[in-house]
């Protein structure tokens, strides 16, 4: 391959993590506005955190590496956004289930994408990115086995 679509592909499978990012804080957003899980908000609230932290990273990373972060989520943050809703509205149990596949989705992705990723970039997923996800993946868990 050139470099040219190494360098192209390397800004999508980044691109594609922060979109992921993006989607996980706007079903935060959302979850945290259902009646539902209002004795559940410090918690959503640091784990939204922590993906807002994890998008303002993965921005500056690609943008460090000359490439342009997404403005948006995508098709994904619909997805999510819309699953988010529908589960708020089934009750807490539905809506921390549907926050935590989110969670595994995107403990998922970190560990498929980071051994496909350049060596800077994988350094940067292992140090920053994958101890946060894992985190915020305990912390859903926890939260569902507590329901």
């Amino acid at each position: 391959m050139s470099p040219a679509v190494d360098r192209r592909d390397l800004f999508g499978k980044l691109s594609a993590l922060c979109k992921g990012e993006m989607a996980a804080v706007e079903s935060y957003d959302l979850a945290l506005r259902a009646a539902v899980l209002s004795r559940l908000a410090e918690r959503l609230r640091y784990c939204e955190g922590s993906h807002r932290e994890r998008v303002a990273l993965l921005r500056q990373h690609i943008q460090a590496r000359g490439g342009s972060p997404p403005r948006s989520s995508g098709a994904w943050g619909v997805f999510a956004r819309a699953v988010e809703a529908a589960a708020a509205l089934l009750g807490s149990r539905a809506a921390l289930s549907a926050l935590q596949e989110g969670e595994e989705l995107g403990l998922t992705e970190y560990r498929s994408q980071t051994a496909v990723l350049d060596r800077p970039s994988q350094q940067f997923v292992e140090r920053y990115l994958l101890p946060a996800q894992i985190e915020t993946h305990r912390i859903l868990r926890e939260l569902k086995r507590a329901f």
